[in-house]
């Protein structure tokens, strides 16, 4: 931390970084916490609520399409060079499609607002994929940790604006100037991509589109099918955050049937939530380094499985602001352990020569069964009750630690080696 505004002042390629992951972290709550929400205050059933995790499907996804927009030219500006033209192009559209999501009313359609929020999922998914390629290019090799930390740094500070702030507007101006503020937000991004440079991308040489696809998917997945006990890894990639995913979907619907209002939520949910997920992944990055990864792995997936039960002692207490704090605190300070280790794990699966590409298929693998079976949520919630069900998301989380125990036995870790410190991982 005391590096950041030194550097800052020394290199304005990282207030670009962080412009850049401000802009791309306003529209993720936009399609979940609080359309959630929205829908919960309309009447919307929790059956219903819960499919909305279908809604983030193209973040999981993304890799399809990344290929076209890595090698296509841009539709719109151009003259701005590849990386920026396609963030320029793609920001304004994905501005519009946040206002327009404001105007719908899932009390009055439904249907209609969730597919203007799969459009800004969709559009928020391809600004990140263009980001992505836009810091690798952008820095310098020996600048990459930094500028992910400003990134980073941008993106919790967006999720934190557009949750918290959107909750706020919407309790005092209404849900269609909440959604005006937070496109209005993405303007910081199409500031930094007006006023940045185009990278210098090295020179490729020419393929057909056939072997661009094989080396972008294909080669990545044969390589890592390679290795031992493959299958089992993907298994618990998958399934790791299964049970966290449940508990999510179903959080503002929770909030709202025990009586907690728009404000308390973003001042507990939101701004103490992401102060305690900060000071998790900070104890989650410190504690792989003491163990290493695959131990870290198993002992911060049981602490992020019992913080469900919090949940359940939340249901039985009602409106009670004291148990708000500490369901909040330790779900979010378990999930950011958790993190820190996940992150680190998938990063040391991947080989050399494809860590961008087989980075980005493992990532996407670990949110696809999120999508998927998390949307079974809300009906679950209805059929077993808030206590009930999330017990049964405590226990969604024990697969993925038999696996994880599992893999530790037959691959145990390397020993430690004192002298080799890893990096900070944000």
């Amino acid at each position: 931390m005391p590096r950041l505004l030194p550097a800052i002042a020394n290199d304005r390629r990282f207030l670009i970084m962080l412009a850049l992951g401000f802009s791309a972290g306003v529209p993720l709550p936009l399609t979940a916490f609080v359309l959630r929400q929205w829908m919960s205050e309309s009447g919307i059933s929790l059956a219903a609520i819960g499919f909305t995790a279908l809604i983030g499907l193209s973040y999981s996804l993304k890799f399809l399409w990344s290929p076209l927009i890595d090698h296509a030219p841009p539709p719109f500006f151009r003259r701005w060079g590849r990386r920026r033209g396609w963030l320029a192009s793609i920001q304004p559209v994905l501005a519009l499609a946040i206002l327009a999501l404001g105007f719908t009313n899932p009390a009055v359609d439904p249907a209609l607002t969730v597919m203007v929020a799969v459009l800004v999922a969709f559009l928020s998914a391809s600004q990140d994929i263009v980001v992505d390629a836009y810091r690798i290019e952008f820095l310098e090799e020996r600048q990459q940790g930094l500028g992910l930390a400003y990134y980073v740094w941008g993106y919790r500070g967006a999720m934190l604006a557009a949750n918290a702030g959107a909750l706020t507007v919407a309790e005092f101006a209404g849900w269609p100037l909440a959604f005006t503020y937070c496109a209005a937000l993405i303007g910081v991004g199409f500031l930094a991509v007006w006023l940045g440079p185009e990278p210098a991308a090295a020179p490729r040489a020419a393929m057909a589109w056939s072997a661009r696809l094989r080396a972008a998917i294909v080669d990545p997945f044969a390589d890592f099918v390679r290795r031992k006990h493959w299958l089992a890894i993907l298994l618990f990639i998958a399934l790791f955050k299964l049970g966290e995913a449940m508990a999510g979907v179903m959080v503002a619907p929770f909030y709202r049937e025990l009586g907690f209002s728009r404000t308390e939520v973003a001042a507990v949910g939101s701004v103490f939530g992401l102060f305690a997920t900060l000071l998790g992944a900070l104890a989650g990055g410190w504690l792989v380094v003491r163990i290493g990864t695959a131990r870290a792995l198993v002992l911060t997936g049981m602490t992020q499985m019992l913080s469900n039960l919090m949940y359940v002692a939340l249901a039985h207490a009602g409106h009670d602001m004291p148990m708000l704090w500490a369901q909040v605190g330790i779900e979010n300070f378990t999930d950011g352990l958790a993190d820190a280790a996940f992150v680190t794990y998938l990063s040391s699966l991947t080989s050399r020569a494809f860590t961008a590409t087989q980075y980005a298929l493992l990532s996407s693998l670990a949110a696809v069964p999120l999508r998927t079976i998390g949307g079974s949520s809300g009906w679950l919630a209805e059929w077993l009750g808030w206590p009930d069900f999330f017990l049964l998301t405590t226990a969604a989380a024990l697969p993925a630690m038999a696996i994880m125990i599992y893999l530790l036995i037959r691959l145990p870790p390397a020993p430690a080696m004192p002298e080799a410190v890893p990096a900070p991982i944000e």
